[in-house]
């Protein structure tokens, strides 16, 4: 166990592939360079190991999280009976229900590098039983973790005449982003009055925008470009996230080249969530089948701000998932076809500093003199070999001290008659 107020990390190899030391001072990064004297009463020789920082989940939802066959499991595998079972699931919900399954899954996730989450609660229940309950939580875990709170309105703000006001109210409770699903409104009308309706929210209560955004195999679902507009004329820009987008990878290219430059114009953030969209979107397809994902790589390539997230651990949505972001981050440089070493390595950008700048807290994130000490500890050697070979993280360390460590697994061999013991390495 390393803890205390002064660290000093030997023989690190940054992201960049430079060999440093790194010095840790009261929870923050007090020094990098390639040889720092012994001045530290501890030290860690991370033997030429990668240290990154650390992993960010930029979509997930805790308030769901581990009620997979509760109370039935998803047949068809479609968004809409997943939606149907959550609201035969939600009248049960308690704090103390929802309370232990985010905590277990915030473990989960942080036992695999992730210490910025955020998560969408839904507000669609008079009591907001799980918007109070994971405000609570992320005052909880605030030591360890820094968890950012979505107001999502699950079944529309203008499905029922209360949500709107529940919404306000979330806001009001001290929920983070403002969230909104104007594919799933009752009309087309009804959606790009929500998109308005939330960014006058966001300017009220000056909170963040992250909205599910056409979710939905249908090419003419293009509240995307509503975003957009209002991205640009209220100015907001990074401070607004379009999640999911999966009807994009539907649009005729005319359409989507055209739509492509007034996103750049907005400068929006993207967060698509391979592992769920990959699974959910094209249901309906017979062959060829839609691969039901954004165009990550088109985005990206043009400069926008493209994160990744899990969206779903073990709920009516998705019955898998084990909160390892590496698997998120390996399906979508597979799915999107993104295979050149560089695209590898955005890959992992987007599981880091890209969702960061989703979350907005770049002051405090990354590998730099004076940030929290904030970081992890891969058994690999650069970002190729980490998606590689998806290797647990040895070291998870907060404001400089061990939270969480991982012992890599030995594996033996008997050939002859001869007992091979095989150490890890990186090839």
């Amino acid at each position: 166990m390393i803890e205390g107020d002064r660290l000093i990390l030997r023989d690190c190899r940054l992201l960049t592939g430079e060999q440093v030391d790194i010095q840790v001072e009261e929870g923050r990064i007090a020094a990098i360079a390639p040889q720092l004297p012994r001045e530290a009463p501890r030290e860690l020789n991370v033997q030429g190991h990668l240290v990154s920082p650390p992993l960010v989940e930029s979509h997930i939802h805790l308030d769901s999280a581990l009620t997979a066959g509760e109370p039935r499991y998803n047949q068809s595998g479609t968004l809409f009976e997943g939606i149907q079972i959550w609201g035969e699931r939600k009248p049960q919900l308690t704090r103390a229900d929802v309370k232990q399954r985010a905590m277990a899954t915030l473990k989960q996730l942080a036992s695999q590098g992730v210490l910025f989450v955020r998560t969408h609660v839904d507000v669609s229940t008079p009591d907001l039983t799980a918007l109070q309950t994971l405000l609570e939580v992320r005052e909880a875990i605030q030591d360890c973790m820094t968890l950012q709170v979505v107001a999502f309105p699950q079944d529309g703000i203008y499905g029922e005449v209360q949500t709107a006001e529940l919404l306000e109210e979330a806001l009001k409770l001290g929920a983070d982003v403002v969230g909104g699903i104007p594919h799933y409104e009752l009309t087309r009308e009804d959606g790009v009055r929500s998109v308005h309706r939330i960014f006058e929210l966001a300017q009220q209560y000056e909170r963040l925008i992250d909205i599910h955004c056409d979710e939905i195999d249908d090419d003419q679902s293009r509240f995307l470009e509503v975003v957009a507009a209002c991205a640009i004329r209220s100015g907001l820009g990074e401070r607004v996230t379009a999640s999911h987008t999966t009807a994009f990878g539907s649009y005729n290219n005319a359409y989507a080249n055209k739509l492509m430059g007034f996103l750049r114009r907005s400068q929006i953030n993207f967060v698509a969530n391979p592992l769920i969209n990959i699974t959910l979107q094209g249901r309906t397809d017979t062959y060829p089948k839609r691969r039901g994902i954004t165009r990550v790589k088109e985005l990206w390539q043009n400069g926008l701000n493209v994160s990744l997230g899990q969206d779903c651990i073990q709920d009516p949505w998705y019955s898998l998932g084990t909160g390892n972001m590496l698997d998120v981050a390996y399906m979508a440089l597979h799915v999107c076809q993104m295979t050149g070493i560089e695209e590898i390595n955005a890959c992992y950008d987007m599981v880091t500093t890209h969702g960061a700048k989703t979350l907005q807290i770049e002051d405090n994130y990354g590998l730099e003199i004076g940030k929290p000490a904030n970081l992890i500890i891969w058994q690999a050697d650069s970002k190729f070999e980490v998606l590689r070979r998806r290797p647990p993280v040895r070291y998870v360390m907060v404001r400089g001290r061990l939270i969480a460590q991982t012992q890599p697994a030995i594996t033996t061999w008997e050939l002859e008659g001869k007992r091979l013991n095989l150490e890890p390495s990186n090839h």
